[in-house]
């Protein structure tokens, strides 16, 4: 994927992004040093830092340790960083630390869809309120990373699909807000990618599952644990690559006139028009063979029992 919109320079320019010890965050730290940014690799342990600074041939990686969900870790972060930039500023910040919660809603504990929400919603915005004075400073760019289910919901995905819902709203009353004092805010959204997210994602729905009453559990058992193969196998099937993630948020940083979204993968493309075209009833129905228990179910109820 290439976007051609005329490009400012990267070089002179501090980028922080989220969640960059592993996946989309790690990825993306490693394009934009090689292209010329200074990065600030935000990481909840020093020694992820460590090993993604030691990756970067260019050596223009560096740590801060941020956890999201800690206000105290925040405020520290980002004293640290306007340190690190002083008057010039912060040119971009990248959230993109997330986790993803799937399970039927049914069965989620409400503790685990706070820790959903905390992550991916209220930790953002309160990464994106520290920050905000630096980014004016330099008149700078926000990025939000999503994905394609803060456009449809997928059954079975409800809390991840709640979280990018919220945060794609989140984008766009920011970007109305930021517009008049220069910072631009774009969103990123990819569609199925495999990351190391995926080995948690299948736990977290198994725990969900087994802490839900044997009578409510037995409902879903079946569809779902076959949801969970078929989303695992389209994930790593997926011809989208984290590299086509990385090219459009240092599109998002660097063109001009930034897009205010950039949806990357086919199925997100098509989910979205689907979405915008198609009543809702057209779009239930397109997923209903999820929900639907098949004859070979049986054999899935009784291995997950």
């Amino acid at each position: 994927m290439v976007f051609t919109a005329k490009a400012l320079p990267p070089s002179g320019k501090t980028v922080l992004i989220t969640g960059a010890s592993t996946g989309l965050g790690r990825e993306t730290a490693l394009h934009l040093a090689e292209r010329g940014f200074r990065v600030l690799g935000a990481v909840r342990k020093a020694e992820d830092g460590d090993r993604l600074a030691a990756d970067c041939p260019s050596g223009r990686v560096e740590h801060v340790v941020l956890d999201v969900t800690d206000e105290a870790s925040i405020a520290a972060a980002a004293g640290e960083v306007a340190d690190k930039v002083g008057e010039r500023g912060l040119w971009g910040l990248v959230n993109n630390a997330g986790i993803c919660v799937s399970a039927p809603l049914e069965v989620v504990p409400t503790d685990v869809l706070r820790r959903q929400l905390e992550v991916n919603v209220v930790g953002q915005l309160a990464v994106t309120q520290a920050f905000l004075p630096l980014l004016r400073t330099a008149r700078g760019r926000l990025v939000n990373v999503t994905s394609g289910l803060g456009t449809v919901a997928i059954p079975y995905l409800g809390p991840y699909s709640a979280a990018q819902f919220a945060k794609e709203g989140m984008s766009d009353a920011l970007r109305r807000e930021l517009a008049p004092m220069g910072v631009s805010v774009s969103v990123v959204s990819p569609g199925a990618i495999w990351t190391p997210i995926w080995g948690k994602i299948a736990q977290e729905g198994h725990d969900a599952l087994s802490a839900a009453p044997a009578r409510v559990a037995d409902l879903y058992r079946a569809t779902f644990l076959r949801f969970l193969r078929f989303n695992e196998q389209a994930a790593k099937d997926s011809k989208t690559q984290p590299a086509e993630v990385a090219v459009a948020i240092d599109s998002a940083l660097t063109s001009a006139k930034p897009k205010t979204r950039y949806r990357i993968g086919t199925d997100v493309r098509r989910g979205s028009f689907l979405a915008r075209v198609l009543p809702d009833t057209a779009v239930d129905s397109m997923f209903r063979k999820i929900v639907t228990p098949l004859p070979t179910d049986q054999e899935a109820h009784r291995v997950g029992s």
